[in-house]
């Protein structure tokens, strides 16, 4: 069976059996993705964090689909979780399952960590259906809003992460290299107009200066003459 085929029949799986289990989950609960934007071809860390387990029955595993379009996934090693990785005919990994060592209350946050990289073809948007599985039942956060709708209106909804264009990271990166340049223009603006504040007084000094020496200069000519005349 080949990679795609093997993701989509686990999601439609997912489908069939999880949304009947999601229903009595908590309005409030759900599994949240961070970031939820990343460029295409690059690496980035997503973090997926939850609260609340099933009917508040402690967390003991999530276990994560990957979808088309991950150039590559690395999970995060922690102490805290035991990972299993299922991976495709292609060698690319399909399923990440992250077991808790101790079973986390539902009064508590918990998260887990993979790095992923997009491939350059990857969809504008990368749903991670996740079975959230507990001590007691397990919910199926694998709802995808329809175009128009509000994703939290959903009761069980799949975390998203958008996909940005490569430009616009560029273009983020210019205006911010743009705002560099122009607050250290602005730092040499200012040093400069400090040194010539303090370079005044001193030339008013020494213009004092000069203008006293010819004075006193003046003076002496001026009784030299006298002293000659008489």
């Amino acid at each position: 069976m080949s990679s795609s085929l093997l993701r989509h029949s686990t999601l439609a799986a997912i489908l069939g059996t999880g949304l009947a289990i999601a229903a009595p989950a908590v309005a409030s609960a759900h599994v949240g993705v961070s970031p939820d934007s990343v460029t295409a071809d690059e690496s980035a860390v997503l973090t997926f964090s939850f609260t609340h387990g099933c009917e508040h029955s402690p967390t003991t595993a999530l276990r994560i689909t990957m979808p088309d379009g991950l150039a590559s996934v690395s999970p995060t090693v922690d102490a805290d979780w035991e990972i299993a990785v299922e991976r495709g005919d292609d060698g690319l990994v399909d399923v990440v399952t992250y077991s808790a060592t101790t079973a986390i209350p539902s009064d508590l946050r918990g998260a887990v960590s993979m790095q992923v990289r997009p491939a350059e073809d990857a969809p504008e948007s990368l749903a991670f259906p996740v079975e959230q599985i507990c001590e007691t039942g397990s919910t199926a956060w694998v709802e995808l809003a329809e175009p128009g709708q509000d994703p939290h209106a959903l009761d069980a909804p799949a975390p998203v992460v958008r996909l940005a264009a490569a430009e616009d990271s560029d273009a983020e990166h210019g205006e911010h290299a743009a705002s560099d340049a122009a607050a250290s223009d602005s730092e040499s603006s200012d040093a400069d107009a400090a040194d010539d504040a303090a370079s005044a007084p001193v030339a008013v000094v020494l213009g004092a200066g000069g203008l006293v020496a010819g004075v006193a200069a003046l003076v002496v000519a001026i009784l030299a003459y006298r002293r000659r005349a008489a």
